[in-house]
């Protein structure tokens, strides 16, 4: 075959082609064809054809030189062969002669004569013009011919006869076609081809219809599917070609109809159903309805696309436990894989599992990017069910995994804000529903507003992620100032996708959600009910933090629309029919907005306070009484109560007190309408929440006028904000406690009926809370006389306190408090079952029991607020202190103190757990505050005592960020109480001194008597105290925060949300701290000196944890002996004189002989993780360092170093000490009547590393370890080889065995007698001996017959080498 010429071959390289192939004689590829003249003739018909005619290119012909660059002559047109032109005519003069101007053209157009011709108007008929051709008529009766149908309707009718036909086998071999022998020899390949072509048509005859049919589909089955389409589409093509042309010869003749059969499919990649595979020559699907071919579009009918109107399959029953997929009905129900239901409720338009009613995630995800705006609407609202009935906990266990995790991992979160900006308001309105049933757990709000009114209730943690960065956990120590600078540029360039999953709420600001709702709000005006979810949303980023309410409040026009159009100050009245739009008209939940926002900061509040008009707005809604506002009843009501509650923020900040002068007259009147509401037969809710709110207003603004101008602070930032003086004074509000008073008596009278009583809700609490603060306030005034007060707080102790303390029906508060505790109950406060890390929640979505923290019978907020009255009095009038604290004795409140004294694990710190645990811990610490003053001026029981101490001790160790306050003055006060440690008196040193001598006889006495070390320390408690002030400091500006919050203070509250809840204020190992920082602080001291009084801080710190050990040790048994131990190891690690004092050295001993009583030693475990510690033995080596250095024989730095050497400890330790630091064996003098533990813990069971006895044998020969220097470790050693030496397992490995039989004979060769004698005849331990072991007088039978064979076998070894 020649190769076509390339680029680059010049004319010889041409030239020499042309010869091959005229010399080839091959048929050119391109035949060249001359058409005639126009006229049809031929010019030379006598020549023959062209292709015969070769054009050859001759070099000869050519000239050596290129033609000179000269004008070409004109061109001439080639005459036609008839008509031939003269030679020297030119064609223009010849144009110009014929067609001289266009006047000659112009000049011969005649006009036709018309004058003649009859004119007939069209004469009107019936029919129309053109006429209707209908389909069916003119089909009806006539065979569809090929000629007058579509040429798509002609191949697919061609397509289904030739596939599904099945000729017979006689026709078959009559219609193949024989092969055209293209590949074979030409002079040959027709014979060949016809031989062939015979050999198929006999093997065609001699198989059956069926065996045919299966070749047929195993060959197709092999073949690539796109060779079997083309091969097809080239025999359709010459078919139609062939049908075409016997048409035409025969016009009458019929054309391919559509065969009832299916055809035969090739065999693809991807399979189709298993009911859509049909056998050959199976019936059609059964469809609902025939088609007629007379149908539109229906001539030809394609089966594969008529599958959606078939029924659907039989359900499939589930008959193994395999998880399927889960589907969800339109109202976000979680339907069952066995459900039937009908398919006229639209739960069955998917492709997958057809048979199964209802839509997955997946199909949900996929219908919200649909065109068609109603089905992107109906799949963001049957999502936005699924999340709410999934944060309800009605999926339970049934579904594997989280519905809220799964949809975040796959981008519903920027799904959902890709669909705000839709341009649909029914979309819109679908994706803020979603986005609220996302963000806004139900029962969350609910919760927080009926519980507004508690014991601080206004005050709430941060709903966002306690878990920060991985990158911010170790840099806890930086100024905020500076990590606020390093981190706010790196979360500015995160995107949001990684920002939303740590943080939902902010991966949501970065995609600038807040102005797309301000738009929404003030430029698309939804509908009432996407303005509420709105709102509902905008208050969830307020809760989120400071910084997410920050950014709310400095949204462009966003606080301007919402405040302008939901809180307008005139508005049409509407009536109960619901509204068409909530735009200017009055919101609550705007209201509450606003309350959120002032909540997280003093600013916030006076920003809104200033610069919105905010004080007109709650004039306009609080000076007219609910029922006047011409609103709805309920939306009325809850608008009055969330003004109020706005009114309360602000004035906790010492805010809003002006308009107390404007609203008096208001006010005075709502209050003398609460007792008469208390008195209706069923009081309204709504209107008791309103009455509570009323009060908390009336006692910030009490406080406010109690409390006195603060020296302002030059370190803060707003010291010139809390310098100002309140605007109220005592005069204004000294006559609200008689208008109060009554409504506390009212309430107080259905305490007996606990039906009724849980009904009243929150206002029994604030009216003691008023009172509360009402003499708080009248106590502080300086030119009133003390005498007043004083007299009032006894009348109101005689008529109403102490009657109370004598009701049954309190006793059953008290006695209910176990039930409702969460310390108590820790299940109470388990997780939501869709809480997320990224997405904070309180998880309240099912509500409470009423028997719960949170229920309605929740006897937590009725005695919280009933015990700050109580410490109030008692605080002013210390004659009432003894008879109010009467109530302390109550059964149920001892009860429930020695619940939670008791060591049960607290539960896990949760959102809602964090709640729920700081107003628990509220009442212990008012419980403790009242005893601990009652102490003071009359005796205490020892019983009552000790657990009060214990109490005071637990709460101390479980505290929350926020509560700086409550801790500093349990240390203050009931700590280091010396009225709470009952044994000091009670013969508790002696009681010591005799438990010591008791168990003398598992270890030696290390020191002086453990009684004598807890009366000074008693003596010592002072400074313990102060001690531990220093250095359980908490931070300055939380501790003064939380401190003018609970002293009402509000010139100086610099919020109303608390920090974030990570983890208690103080950790369980708190007894310690002392000792912790005294040994870092060594250790990060460059010149290695130890920080001023380190003896003193070290030894008020033991005493401490002296007296624990001692008299409590459930405060201690959240700490494992085995951090203990290390707390107790840095005493020696922080300088070489340290451990050397004398009270050290007895404190030590003390504490260290506690961790050896037989009780405790078992739980010593240190080979798991130690709180505080990376790793023991890295601890413990820099500890043998230090032994070895400064210890110089220390026999308590000694017993340190060998309790952890004890058998059932890791052998690292072992390893440590006889690897690396041999030395110090030398220094280990300890006797052996001093150890601290039984000889046995470090001989039992016998050594199984081979290293360390190696190490064990090479210390014991090279005298590194000799029994007169270190007889504890040379006793331990010599058991250990011993029972290696003579060991008998069979099933030992053979390094093992050889290192027995060598270290036997060196054994047996040893030179030291004593130590051969020893090794060879060690018995058991027994510290009573000066060796620390027994010894056989004469070695037993089997260990004398295996040295004598091990003897013989070295003595022929040697005789046969010599």
């Amino acid at each position: 075959m020649l190769s076509r010429p390339k680029p680059g071959e010049s004319e010889v390289d041409l030239l020499r082609f042309q010869s091959q192939f005229l010399a080839a004689g091959a048929a050119p590829a391109v035949q060249l064809v001359k058409k005639g003249s126009r006229s049809g003739g031929d010019a030379n018909p006598d020549r023959p054809p062209l292709q015969d005619h070769r054009d050859v290119v001759m070099l000869d012909n050519l000239p050596d030189l290129p033609p000179a660059l000269v004008p070409a002559p004109p061109k001439r047109a080639r005459p036609s062969p008839g008509h031939p032109l003269p030679e020297h005519e030119d064609p223009e003069e010849r144009l110009n002669r014929h067609d001289k101007h266009i006047t000659a053209v112009l000049t011969k157009i005649i006009e036709r004569d018309t004058s003649s011709v009859a004119v007939n108007l069209p004469v009107p008929c019936g029919v129309a013009f053109p006429p209707v051709f209908h389909r069916s008529q003119g089909r009806q009766g006539k065979p569809a011919t090929s000629g007058k149908r579509s040429i798509f309707a002609q191949e697919i009718a061609a397509r289904r006869a030739s596939e599904a036909k099945v000729p017979p086998v006689g026709e078959v071999a009559s219609t193949l076609h024989p092969p055209e022998g293209k590949g074979l020899k030409s002079q040959e390949a027709e014979q060949e081809a016809q031989t062939i072509h015979e050999e198929n048509v006999v093997r065609l005859q001699a198989m059956a219809p069926e065996e045919i049919l299966q070749e047929q589909q195993r060959l197709l089955a092999q073949l690539d599917p796109s060779l079997v389409a083309f091969l097809r589409s080239h025999s359709r093509t010459c078919e139609q070609a062939e049908e075409k042309a016997m048409g035409e010869q025969r016009p009458g003749g019929r054309s391919a109809e559509v065969t009832g059969e299916e055809p035969i499919m090739p065999t693809s990649a991807s399979e189709p159903r298993q009911e859509d595979k049909l056998e050959p020559g199976a019936p059609a699907l059964a469809l609902p309805v025939t088609p007629q071919k007379e149908w539109l579009h229906m001539d030809t009918v394609e089966l594969e696309k008529l599958h959606w109107t078939r029924d659907l399959p039989p359900l499939r029953r589930q008959q193994t436990q395999e998880r399927m997929q889960a589907r969800f009905s339109l109202q976000g129900e979680l339907l069952a894989p066995s459900v039937d239901l009908p398919t006229h409720l639209g739960l069955h338009h998917h492709g997958e599992e057809a048979e199964r009613a209802g839509y997955s995630l997946q199909e949900l995800f996929h219908l919200t990017r649909s065109q068609v705006s109603q089905q992107r609407a109906l799949a963001l609202h049957v999502l936005a069910q699924v999340i709410g009935r999934a944060q309800a906990g009605e999926f339970g266990d049934r579904l594997v995994g989280s519905v809220l995790r799964l949809l975040l991992d796959a981008g519903f979160l920027f799904l959902l804000r890709f669909s705000l900006d839709d341009r649909v308001d029914g979309v819109i309105a679908a994706a803020v529903r979603a986005l609220r049933a996302l963000l806004v757990a139900p029962g969350d709000e609910e919760l927080l507003d009926s519980t507004f009114s508690w014991y601080h209730g206004a005050l709430v943690f941060p709903l966002m992620p306690s878990q920060e960065d991985k990158e911010d956990e170790d840099e806890d120590e930086e100024p905020p100032a500076e990590k606020a600078k390093r981190k706010s540029p790196e979360e500015g360039n995160r995107p949001p996708s990684d920002l939303a999953r740590h943080d939902v709420i902010k991966g949501l600001l970065a995609t600038n959600l807040l102005p797309r709702l301000r738009y929404l709000l003030e430029v698309t005006c939804p509908g009432p009910s996407a303005v509420l979810d709105i709102l509902a949303v905008l208050i969830r980023v307020a809760r989120h933090s400071l910084e997410s309410a920050t950014r709310v409040l400095e949204c462009p026009r966003l606080i301007e629309t919402v405040i302008q159009e939901f809180l307008p100050t005139s508005w049409s009245p509407m009536g109960v029919r619901p509204t068409l739009s909530l735009h200017r008209v009055p919101c609550a939940p705007a209201m509450k907005l606003l309350r959120v926002l002032a909540s997280a900061g003093r600013n916030i509040a006076a920003r809104l306070l200033s610069g919105f008009d905010l004080r007109s707005r709650l004039c306009r809604f609080i000076a007219e009484a609910p029922q006047d506002l011409a609103l709805p009843p309920e939306e009325a009501e809850t608008l009055s109560t969330e003004a109020f509650r706005l009114w309360a923020v602000a004035a906790s900040y010492g805010q809003g007190g002006d308009l107390y002068r404007e609203l008096y007259p208001v006010l005075i009147r709502a209050l003398q309408a609460v007792p008469k509401e208390l008195s209706s037969p069923s009081p309204q809710p709504l209107a008791l929440q309103r009455a509570a709110s009323l009060l908390t207003v009336l006692t910030q603004l009490t406080l406010a006028a109690g409390s006195t101008t603060p020296e302002p602070r030059s370190d803060s930032a707003e010291a010139s904000v809390s310098s100002t003086p309140s605007s109220i004074t005592w005069t204004q509000v000294s006559g609200l406690q008689p208008l109060v008073e009554p409504c506390l008596r009212q309430t107080l009278k259905l305490l007996p009926t606990p039906e009724t009583w849980s009904a009243l809700g929150p206002v029994p609490t604030a009216c003691l809370l008023f009172l509360d603060a009402y003499y708080q306030a009248w106590s502080q005034q300086p030119g009133l006389c003390p005498g007043d007060w004083l007299q009032d707080t006894e009348r109101l102790s005689e008529e109403l306190l102490l009657p109370l303390l004598s009701q049954p029906a309190l006793g059953r508060l008290w006695d209910s408090l176990g039930c409702c505790s969460p310390l108590c109950n820790p299940q109470s406060c388990a997780p939501a079952p869709e809480a997320l890390p990224s997405l904070v929640s309180l998880g309240c979505a099912g509500g409470h029991p009423p028997l719960s923290l949170a229920g309605s019978a929740s006897p937590f907020p009725f005695l919280t607020a009933l015990l700050s009255l109580f410490n109030t009095l008692g605080w002013i009038h210390k004659g009432l202190c003894g008879q109010l604290a009467a109530v302390l004795a109550a059964p149920g409140l001892q009860n429930y103190f020695l619940q939670c004294v008791a060591p049960v694990a607290a539960p896990h710190l949760t959102p809602f757990s964090a709640w729920a645990l700081r107003h628990e811990y509220h009442l212990q610490h008012l419980a403790l505050a009242l005893a601990q003053r009652a102490a003071t001026l009359q005796p205490v029981s020892a019983t009552s005592a000790a657990l009060y101490h214990g109490m005071a001790l637990a709460l101390l160790s479980r505290l929350l960020p926020g509560s700086e306050h409550l801790a500093h003055e349990l240390l203050l006060s009931c700590v280091f109480r010396l009225e709470f440690l009952p044994e000091r008196a009670s013969g508790g040193p002696e009681a010591a001194d005799f438990s010591d001598r008791l168990s003398l006889g598992s270890g030696g006495d290390l020191g002086c008597g453990r009684g004598t070390l807890l009366a000074q320390a008693c003596q010592d408690l002072p400074s313990i105290r102060s001690c531990y002030l220093t250095h359980c400091s908490l931070a300055r500006a939380s501790l003064l925060a939380s401190q003018a919050l609970h002293r009402g203070e509000l010139q100086r509250v610099p919020a109303l949300l608390l920090p974030v809840a990570k983890e208690p204020l103080l950790p369980t190992d708190w007894p310690f701290l002392p000792l912790i920082q005294l040994y870092h602080r060594a250790s990060d001291s460059p010149s290695g000196l130890p920080p001023a009084d380190t003896v003193g801080t070290a030894m008020h710190a033991l005493q401490w944890v002296l007296v624990l050990e001692s008299w409590r040790p459930q405060a201690l048994r959240a700490v494992p002996p085995a951090a203990r131990l290390a707390r107790l190891m840095c005493v020696f690690l922080v300088d070489s004189e340290l451990f050397r004092e004398t009270p050290i050295q007895r404190l030590v001993a003390a504490l260290l002989a506690r961790l050896c009583q037989p009780e405790v030693l078992p739980n010593l475990n240190l080979d798991c993780p130690l709180p505080g510690l990376t790793s023991f033995p890295d601890l413990y080596a820099n500890f043998l360092e230090h032994f070895e250095a400064v210890s110089f024989g220390d026999h308590l730095f000694g017993a340190l170093v060998l309790l952890p050497l004890q058998r059932r400890f890791s052998v690292t330790l072992r390893l440590a000490l006889f690897g690396e630091h041999v030395g110090a064996l030398r220094a280990l003098g300890l006797p052996l009547t001093q150890l601290p533990v039984s000889l046995e813990s470090y001989t039992a069971p016998p050594e199984d590393n081979l290293a360390l006895l190696q190490l064990y044998f090479r210390a014991l020969v090279t005298g590194a370890l000799q029994s007169h220097w270190c007889p504890v470790l040379y006793a331990v050693a010599v058991a250990h080889v011993n029972s290696f030496i003579f060991c008998q397992d069979p099933k030992s490995l053979d390094e093992v065995k050889a290192a027995r039989r060598s270290m036997l004979q060196k054994t047996w060769l040893l030179a030291d007698e004593g130590l051969r004698q020893h090794l060879l005849h060690y018995k058991l331990p027994n510290s009573a001996l000066p060796e620390g072991f027994e010894l056989y007088p004469q070695l037993p039978p089997l260990r004398q017959q295996y040295l004598q064979r091990l003897i013989s076998g070295v003595l022929q070894n040697g005789v046969s080498e010599t």
